[in-house]
């Protein structure tokens, strides 16, 4: 006899509930809807019992054009729970392929996520997609459940946050709905909903997709869309053109490279960078063993499902590369000309230095109004990186100490975090050979711009799981709080921005986190 509850169908809300939904002016939209029934399944998600919404992100509401009174009503939890639809939602799921691990993985697609539909603002006046992660099978569920945890919804909802407060170019979360609903797992666990917002969750999986099945038409029409609809340099090439095509991959490209250099500047590790895991945006996506380094380890594995160290730390810009050059590949019929699509690929080689020499600058605290020439940069960059890798120097903290050494004229001082190893006073002179005399006070402003106080490590992520599962939000709104203003100083969360414990090197985060 199963003890699984039993749920209700979803229901269809109706607009005479006491708080509309949407500010005035705010309309429901649904661009990727319509596209042709090829590209997904129009679906509802599958109900769930007992909701609660334990976490929701007001400031996010406001800006997507939701009211705010709306997203902490009875009614918002059943709708973003899974349960009840508003009128103008278009449910979906979408149907994409992709390469994992370096292998062809075939037909993927939505397997646990539903699109609700988009939103049209006076402050989205492009449309923030709204999807449920969570809600239920879908056609592309394989073998699986379509559920989400508890516990890797609250690291979803809180690094998708937190790389948004960091200034990464991210997906983001709204809200987070539970239910004790069992879920299975390695142990049974409690299910959760998040939902998550962006632009547009587009793949390079999506164009894989229909690539692989040589359904050109498709492939075409899936272009036309990303490029009409979020690249307006890109759309100014005819329809059907192989410039527009070409722009697009090399648009795509040099996004990516500015997400990876923030990635890398941040000690930001992903985990699972497979091709279905990395939007056409060039934003951050689906949160699975990503982790934030605590010491510095170039070769580190978040992922402890990556036997091979595929997606090590290091290796990630590569990897965006090579993932970029399947999307080249599936385009390859649009473009028409292999030396164009490489040439377009190269767009990501030629973005990611600079980005890398700004993210990495303003971490040293460069005037980017003064030219530094690349060169310069590393020589300072890699030999501090050696000696952090060498003394197992906590990365997060050491940068936001050398912000508070510039400020107080005291660099000598930072001697310790290297064990007195004589090469740190050589960087150090190299370092100072590279301030601006006499601009301190600037210099430090600009460097605790770019070194937050707090990141996310898996250890306060853990103990906000283990306190949520027992009822306790407490250490999660903490977290939630200081993340959203990562440099700034919060009194009394101390302990959020101190050294990891000990018992933080054996938390192990897999593909099932």
């Amino acid at each position: 006899m199963s003890t699984r509850p039993a749920a209700a169908a979803v229901t269809a809300s109706t607009p005479s509930t006491a708080v509309s939904a949407l500010q005035p002016g705010a309309q429901w939209h649904n661009g990727f809807a319509s596209l042709p029934p090829v590209f997904y399944t129009r679906l509802q998600p599958t109900p769930m019992p007992q909701l609660a919404m334990p976490a929701r992100n007001d400031a996010l509401a406001q800006d997507m054009g939701l009211r705010p009174e709306w997203l902490a009503s009875s009614e918002a939890t059943q709708v973003l729970g899974g349960n009840a639809l508003l009128p103008g939602m278009d449910a979906l799921a979408s149907v994409y392929s992709g390469h994992q691990f370096g292998h062809w993985a075939g037909q993927l697609g939505d397997g646990r996520a539903i699109l609700l539909g988009e939103i049209r603002s006076a402050s989205a006046p492009e449309g923030l997609e709204l999807q449920l992660k969570g809600a239920g099978k879908t056609p592309y569920s394989r073998m699986g459940d379509g559920r989400a945890v508890l516990r890797s919804s609250i690291r979803e909802y809180l690094c998708s946050e937190a790389m948004h407060g960091l200034g990464v170019p991210t997906t983001r979360a709204l809200s987070l709905v539970t239910s004790p609903q069992p879920i299975y797992r390695e142990t049974v666990e409690t299910a959760a909903v998040v939902a998550r917002v962006a632009p547009s969750f587009v793949r390079f999986g999506h164009f894989e997709h229909f690539a692989a099945r040589d359904d050109q038409d498709s492939l075409r029409k899936l272009a036309d869309y990303v490029a009409e609809r979020y690249m307006p340099g890109v759309a100014q090439h005819a329809s059907g053109s192989t410039e527009r095509y070409a722009a697009l991959l090399a648009e795509v490209a040099e996004r990516t490279a500015r997400m990876m250099a923030l990635w890398q500047a941040h000690g930001f590790c992903h985990g699972v960078m497979n091709t279905d895991n990395m939007s056409i945006l060039g934003l951050t996506i689906d949160y699975g063993p990503f982790q934030f380094l605590d010491h510095y380890d170039a070769n580190h594995i978040c992922n402890h499902s990556d036997t091979g160290g595929r997606y090590a730390f290091a290796r990630q810009p590569q990897v965006a590369y090579w993932n970029l050059f399947c999307l080249g590949q599936a385009l390859l019929p649009l473009i028409e000309d292999e030396a164009t699509t490489l040439a377009a690929l190269e767009r990501y080689k030629t973005a990611l230095e600079p980005a890398m020499q700004r993210a990495l600058g303003a971490k040293l605290g460069l005037d980017p109004a003064r030219s530094t020439a690349p060169e310069a940069v590393a020589a300072v960059v890699n030999p501090l990186l050696a000696l952090m890798q060498q003394h197992r120097t906590d990365y997060s903290l050491f940068w936001r100490a050398l912000s508070q050494a510039v400020a107080d004229d005291s660099l000598p001082a930072l001697a310790p975090w290297f064990n007195g190893d004589a090469a740190f006073e050589t960087w150090r002179e190299q370092y100072q050979a590279l301030l601006q005399p006499g601009d301190a006070a600037a210099t430090a402003a600009r460097m605790f711009a770019a070194n937050p106080r707090y990141v996310l490590r898996n250890h306060l992520g853990q103990q906000a799981i283990t306190a949520a599962q027992r009822g306790d939000w407490t250490p999660f709104t903490r977290l939630q709080t200081v993340l959203a203003t990562p440099y700034a100083d919060h009194p009394g969360c101390e302990d959020l921005a101190a050294l990891p414990p000990d018992w933080a090197q054996h938390i192990e985060i897999s593909c099932s986190s």
